[in-house]
């Protein structure tokens, strides 16, 4: 497990658009002798929503950080109707994995894992086959299977969600887990599923994709990782990745060029969610840099 280096608030901002938030956010930082080492921002003119993302560093900050939030609430939140969020570098997230036979996403991550790329934490990893439980085991990271039928899905997945709060699962990645969570599930964990789709959504929706795309003699391929709703595969779009391919390819080839931009887009979407680079408005994200 990595532990970040860094000590710094992370705040992320929409609100209706208006003269003199940046002014504002960032003087509220500089009198209390916050140093910004990052800022971003968007206004979606249609909308009329202001969106932000600035990062401080905490050393020397006026404020405890346990008074940041209110007092935060209090002089910016407050008078400029912002729906807002605080986060700080030095928390290390518990990531939950869900997995079940196709696992070249599931064990790149687990490889990341091993290497401390991440500022994070793996609690548990939950499948509804046995394949890899000697893998995660080995890991000392501990492995429940819950095999889902149509007689058992609702005690299953309250046994998982039991699981989620037993082990204070920050958020959830679906690496290839190939069953649809039911929405009592879904609604507990807002914009904190991740999940990767082995297509460039929305196209060539399915069980085989890559077969679809085949026969309509495609040139590009790709994959896309999104947060989960109710609604299949429609949910606010983080990661989108392509791979040209010709005529020369076969299926077989299709596949395994898929399951390498598979696995890149999957860990470029859990590093944003990770360093708080995402916001969601109407079902889609702003993905700061």
């Amino acid at each position: 497990m990595t532990h970040s280096n860094k000590n710094t608030a992370i705040l992320l901002i929409s609100c209706p658009d208006q003269k003199g938030i940046i002014t504002n956010v960032t003087n509220f930082i500089f009198k209390n002798q916050g140093n910004i080492i990052e800022l971003e921002q968007h206004v979606d003119k249609l909308s009329g929503k202001f969106f932000m993302r600035v990062e401080w560093e905490l050393n020397g900050f006026l404020i405890d950080k346990e008074k940041i939030k209110s007092e935060f609430y209090k002089e910016m939140g407050l008078p400029f109707h912002m729906e807002w969020d605080i986060n700080f570098s030095n928390y290390i997230p518990k990531m939950a994995l869900f997995v079940s036979k196709h696992a070249h996403c599931f064990l790149d991550l687990l490889a990341r894992y091993q290497a401390n790329e991440w500022p994070i934490h793996i609690p548990i990893v939950i499948s509804n086959h046995q394949e890899w439980q000697t893998i995660v085991e080995n890991l000392n990271i501990p492995f429940y299977y819950l095999p889902i039928s149509k007689e058992n899905k609702a005690e299953q997945e309250a046994i998982q969600l039991q699981l989620m709060e037993q082990y204070k699962i920050d958020f959830i990645v679906l690496a290839r887990y190939m069953q649809i969570l039911g929405s009592n599930f879904i609604h507990k964990f807002p914009n904190k599923i991740i999940n990767i789709h082995h297509s460039f959504l929305p196209a060539f929706p399915g069980a085989k994709p890559y077969h679809s795309a085949f026969e309509r003699g495609v040139k590009i391929i790709g994959a896309t990782s999104h947060y989960v709703t109710d609604e299949l595969d429609t949910g606010p779009i983080i990661e989108q990745d392509i791979i040209h391919v010709s005529h020369n390819d076969s299926i077989e080839d299709l596949i395994r060029k898929g399951k390498d931009v598979e696995k890149i887009v999957l860990s470029k979407a859990i590093w944003k969610h990770l360093n708080r680079k995402i916001l969601v408005h109407n079902n889609r994200t702003i993905v700061f840099t």
